[in-house]
């Protein structure tokens, strides 16, 4: 994985964008790092569900650390890319850029984290599969 301060700019495909709300916030008033957590996982999932052809499990989440808080209004970007594809794995890269509210510049993004998702393909009762199966 690429160092969190080497890469100024989002890498990977934009799977998943959305408005931090309100109602998404703790009891402090702030955004909880388990709600970016939650939706990077959403980010992940979709991404290996489409190498996958099929319906994927998160089994394990590399390291994170938080750059920048999110505040009540931010446009969250996720981005995610596949790195490795296993026999039944597939490892995708996540990052969580955001556009802070009133910003002046609107295409400035702030980068908040990253971390490497590991998935695995699911057959239709749960068990692991290949990623690739024989057709």
């Amino acid at each position: 994985m690429i160092d969190l301060d080497d890469v100024p700019a989002p890498q990977g495909q934009l799977t998943l964008k959305l408005l931090a709300n309100r109602q998404d916030t703790n009891l402090y008033g702030d955004i909880p790092g388990g709600w970016l957590v939650c939706h990077m996982d959403q980010a992940a999932e979709l991404t290996a569900g489409r190498e996958a052809h099929g319906r994927t499990a998160t089994v394990a989440i590399e390291t994170m650390d938080f750059l920048c808080p999110v505040r009540v209004g931010s446009m969250v970007n996720i981005y995610t890319a596949v790195r490795e594809i296993g026999h039944s794995s597939i490892k995708i890269d996540v990052e969580v850029w955001i556009r802070q509210p009133h910003e002046r510049e609107n295409s400035e993004l702030h980068k908040v984290t990253e971390a490497r998702f590991v998935m695995v393909a699911l057959d239709d009762k749960g068990r692991i599969r290949a990623v690739h199966q024989a057709g």
